[in-house]
């Protein structure tokens, strides 16, 4: 009886849970309605179907080796079994009970077609038993090569790929019945993963994956073992060169939804809403910015560093990763240098030939420039200086800080050369951009997105959290920023220095002794973080640096969104100073002099001092009296022609007053009183005399320490005087 009434009771919940369920055959065909993008403003964006859609493609044009190709990797009991493979549901079961977990699944190619176009995301045994119910439905209504189309036309395939035939165009430039053994393996692969899997983006996983797909076919006998090896041998297809269009953003959101599909284990089907930071009004305007013909490839990304999103884009060369240049010196170089206190603004690096073990860096002009302060050193870019921070940094330590800011540094490439951007690959330019978010951001990493949430038949299943993660301080993050906007108003950005609002920037060229290869310019406000590269994707030479036609798109870019604000009366505000942060007079002699950071005498006039910020935590120490307490070097004494020269060192202050005594046995003279010279001449002197001179400095009120000079006997005549104890006589 207990029995009976488990069964009964199953029987009904089953009905109960499946009533809604039922087969809808349009949901069974990617349509232009499938998917439907959103703007910031919740506005959809024109022409999304275009982009991706493709005209359904019949199973008779599809070839039987790519047929089976999904059916070895996906399903092999595909032809034999009625919607549900037993073997494969009892296999996955004890697999999963003997490594304690949910891994395995078992699902066959009817039961994947229900779940990505009739079912939410959620694992539930309802869920479960409506797929049960709709697969059964699918079997008695559609043949098994119905099914296996509608699968083909419907699955994601990545890059914006939905459904065979728009894979085999954009991966292989091939219509479906074009596609070979080769193709047909690497689409097959991609199913389980396409983001992992992708040949563009994971060459080494798709070429691993090829050849499962391969071996599953030759197993189940759809391919010999010749047609395996010479499968497996077809070269991977190459990036594909994509061409300036107004979907590009469209390009970036597609790409960053398999990232998300992949990472959250979502089944890309149904009706998909997809929402964005799309600003329509700005990239339309960067579309314009960008129609001028540069002769080279380029991307310009727009982030909104208040929402985490990115507003507008162009590319021409999708998301590859190129070598950095100086764009990464702030982040990997000064600001671990601020956060670990080796380095201030003002420090001052001795810029100069140096050779670290056979590598020898060179400044972009092949001078060197002597003392510069960090500041300079930035604003100018200079290598050397540079590289010498990097190398008191640490090159392990300042890599702990690229590691938190999103840039990954593999082992072989740590060496002083990182200072420069030297490194085997690069980083892709809006992971740069993203890096720079800590920098405007107080200090805290943040990652920009281009999808803020996802909705699968009307669930939502995505909703974008901003990765926040804690780098610098808000002292070291700013102290850099102040440096960078130096670099904005008088340096190699100093193409915005006219924009009418607080902007930190900085430039970026990589290239060798034949010509340059890539070019970068980089700036952010409190509201916007932009980024511009020039270049090729085949490295061919480009005729640019940093700090031309890159910086010069970077402000008509800025001033196109400053425009948009005004409009709007949005203002963009300066970047706000920390409470750690204080700006401190230094003294500008022993700065310039001796290059050390003394604190200014409170006596000293305004044109001795230079004002620099410092954290309140790493504030100089020693404190320069020059003014409050003068003193000199000891002068120079010599007697020509019964003439008593005295001249003041070249190194005593060019500021005080001088006061020049001499005595005699019986009386006082004050023989000079007044600003710096280099040579007194005492020509009032009698013969046969003992003179002694004191020269005293002096500032304002303040007396400083005589300084009594050897003494002076008018007896000795020439042939004494140039003698080294002449007064001995």
């Amino acid at each position: 009886m207990l029995l009976l009434g488990l069964g009964l009771f199953a029987v009904g919940y089953y009905f109960a849970a499946t009533k809604d369920a039922h087969l809808n055959p349009e949901k069974l065909v990617f349509n232009e309605q499938s998917v439907t993008v959103y703007d910031r403003f919740d506005a959809p964006v024109k022409n999304v179907s275009a982009f991706f859609t493709r005209q359904t493609v019949k199973i008779e044009d599809i070839p039987k080796q790519t047929q089976l190709a999904f059916v070895s990797a996906e399903d092999k009991r595909f032809y034999a079994h009625n919607g549900f493979d037993i073997k494969r549901i009892v296999k996955a079961a004890l697999n999963n009970l003997k490594a304690h977990s949910f891994k395995e699944g078992a699902s066959t190619i009817s039961q994947q077609l229900i779940k990505n176009t009739h079912l939410s995301q959620e694992k539930t045994i309802k869920r479960k038993l409506k797929e049960w119910k709709l697969t059964r439905a699918l079997e008695r209504k559609y043949t098994k090569n119905e099914i296996l189309e509608k699968y083909l036309n419907t699955i994601y395939f990545g890059h914006s790929c939905f459904g065979i035939r728009a894979a085999a165009e954009f991966y292989f430039g091939k219509t479906p019945q074009e596609l070979t053994l080769s193709d047909s393996a690497i689409l097959a692969g991609l199913v389980k993963s396409p983001n992992n899997y992708s040949p563009l983006k994971n060459p080494q996983n798709c070429s691993h994956r090829k050849a499962i797909v391969l071996s599953l076919m030759q197993s189940n006998g759809a391919i010999s073992e010749a047609q395996r090896k010479s499968a497996l041998n077809e070269a991977l297809p190459s990036p594909e060169k994509q061409t300036h269009s107004n979907h590009s953003y469209l390009s970036f959101v597609f790409d960053e939804l398999g990232e998300i599909a992949s990472q959250h284990n979502l089944r890309l089907g149904g009706q998909i809403v997809i929402h964005t930071g799309l600003e329509p009004n700005i990239q339309a305007s960067l579309d314009e910015l960008c129609e001028k013909d540069f002769g080279c490839d380029k991307s310009v990304f727009i982030a909104d560093a208040l929402t985490g999103n990115y507003k507008a884009c162009v590319s021409t060369v999708g998301n590859i990763k190129r070598l950095p240049g100086s764009l990464i010196k702030p982040l990997l170089v000064y600001a671990p240098a601020i956060e670990e206190n080796i380095l201030v603004p003002a420090t001052p690096i001795l810029d100069e030939k140096v050779n670290y073990g056979g590598y020898t860096p060179e400044n972009y002009d092949r001078k060197y420039h002597g003392y510069v302060s960090a500041r300079e050193c930035v604003s100018s870019s200079l290598n050397v200086p540079a590289v010498k921070v990097l190398q008191s940094v640490g090159v392990k330590r300042a890599v702990g800080y690229t590691e938190k800011l999103g840039l990954s540094i593999p082992q072989e490439d740590l060496s002083l050369a990182l200072a420069l951007g030297g490194m085997k690959n690069g980083f892709p330019l809006r992971d740069i951009l993203s890096a720079y978010s800590a920098l405007q951001n107080g200090g805290i990493y943040t990652s920009y997105n281009f999808i803020t949430e996802i909705f699968i038949n009307g669930i939502k299943v995505y909703q974008s959290k901003q990765k926040n993660t804690p780098v610098f301080s808000q002292e070291s993050a700013y102290l850099m920023t102040d440096m960078l906007k130096t670099a904005a108003k008088e340096g190699t950005a100093k193409k915005l220095r006219s924009l009418p609002f607080d902007i930190a920037a900085k430039t970026g060229t990589v290239g060798t002794e034949h010509g340059n290869t890539d070019a970068y310019a980089l700036s952010y406000t409190t509201r916007d973080v932009t980024a511009v590269w020039f270049g090729n994707a085949d490295n061919s030479f480009i005729p640019y640096t940093g700090g031309g036609e890159p910086c010069g798109l970077l402000y008509a870019v800025n001033e196109a969104l400053n425009k948009q604000y005004q409009e709007k009366h949005i203002t963009v505000d300066s970047f706000t100073k920390p409470n750690g942060i204080v700006e401190v007079s230094l003294d500008k002699t022993s700065y310039y002099d001796t290059h050390n950071m003394l604190l200014s005498d409170e006596q000293s006039p305004l044109t001795h001092r230079i004002n620099e910020l410092f954290k309140k935590s790493n504030l100089p120490t020693k404190k320069c009296d020059f003014f409050s307490n003068p003193s000199i070097l000891p002068p120079t004494l010599s007697l020509t022609n019964n003439q008593v020269i005295i001249a003041l060192n070249p190194h005593s202050p060019k500021f005080y007053q001088y006061k020049i005594d001499r005595y005699d046995y019986a009386t006082h003279t004050t023989v000079y009183d007044g600003p710096y010279l280099a040579e007194f001449i005492d020509d009032t002197v009698s013969g046969n005399q003992r003179y002694v001179y004191t020269v005293t400095p002096y500032y304002c009120e303040n007396k400083g320490v005589s300084v009594t000079l050897p003494t002076v006997n008018t007896d000795c005549f020439q042939d004494k005087i140039m003698e080294k104890e002449w007064w001995q006589y």
